[in-house]
C-alpha cells in the first residue's frame, strides 16, 4: 500500500536526508486511517498502520535509527519522541527495527522511546516515561516519569511512577498486573478513545486548512 499524503500533511511528514547511515531517501508509509496532526514531525522510513492517532508535537524521526514502526491501533500522545540510534536493532517476526510499537499501545503524553526498543501490544507508557535499549513485553503498564533501561520487561508487569529499572534483576522483580492493580484498564480506555480520535481528526485537519 502506498503512502497516504493529502497536501495539508506535505510540510510535516518527510524523507530522511540522505547521510552515510541512511543512504537512500524513504518516504513515511501511513495507512489509510491513521491521523497525522499537522503540528506532529513524521520524518523518514517509518510506518504508521490504521487507527493510529499522532497528536500535536510528537516527533518521530526515522533519520537516524531505522526503520521504526507503530502497529495498529496505537496512541503516540502530544510531546512523544520517537527516535534510535543508527547502530542497534531489535527484532519482530524475523524483521529488524531500530523502533518497534506494537498493536493498541499508548505512548502518552512526552514519553520517550529511543532505539533500538521494542514495545509489545497493549502496553501503556505513561506521561514522561522513557524506554531505551529495552525490550518491553505485551499488556504492561510503565507509570508516569518511571525509565527503563537496558533490560527486558516481561509481559503483564507494571513499573510504578518515577521508578528507574536499569538491571535485569530489577525488571524481574516488577510486580505482576493483577485485578487489584488500579491501572489495569487504562490502556484499553486511553486507546478506545483514541480510536475514535484518529477517525474523526482526518477531516477537521482538511477543513481546518481550506475554509
Amino acid at each position: 500500500m502506498q503512502a497516504v499524503l493529502p497536501k495539508f500533511y506535505t510540510n510535516n511528514i518527510m524523507p530522511n536526508p540522505v547521510t552515510s547511515f541512511t543512504p537512500q531517501r524513504i518516504l513515511p508509509l501511513i495507512m489509510p486511517t491513521a491521523a497525522i496532526h499537522p503540528q506532529a514531525s513524521v520524518i523518514g522510513n517509518v510506518t504508521i498502520c490504521d487507527g493510529v492517532n499522532v497528536a500535536p508535537f510528537a516527533s518521530i524521526r526515522g533519520d537516524e535509527g531505522t526503520p521504526i514502526y507503530i502497529g495498529h491501533g496505537s496512541n503516540i500522545q502530544d510531546g512523544v519522541v520517537i527516535h534510535g540510534l543508527k547502530d542497534g536493532r531489535v527484532k519482530q517476526d524475523n524483521k529488524e527495527f531500530s523502533v518497534y510499537i506494537g498493536n493498541n499501545t499508548s505512548l502518552a503524553h512526552q514519553a520517550q522511546v529511543h532505539g533500538p526498543a521494542k514495545i509489545g501490544d497493549n502496553v501503556f507508557a505513561g506521561m514522561q516515561s522513557f524506554v531505551y535499549k529495552s525490550e518491553i513485553g505485551n499488556n504492561v503498564v510503565i507509570e508516569p516519569a518511571a525509565k527503563v533501561i537496558g533490560v527486558k520487561v516481561e509481559s503483564d508487569r507494571y513499573v510504578p511512577a518515577g521508578e528507574v529499572i536499569k538491571t535485569q534483576e530489577q525488571a524481574d522483580k516488577l510486580p505482576r498486573i493483577t485485578s487489584d492493580y488500579k491501572n489495569k484498564d487504562l490502556n484499553r480506555e486511553v486507546v478506545d478513545v483514541n480510536k475514535e480520535l484518529a477517525f474523526s481528526y482526518p477531516a477537521n485537519y482538511y477543513l481546518n486548512n481550506f475554509i
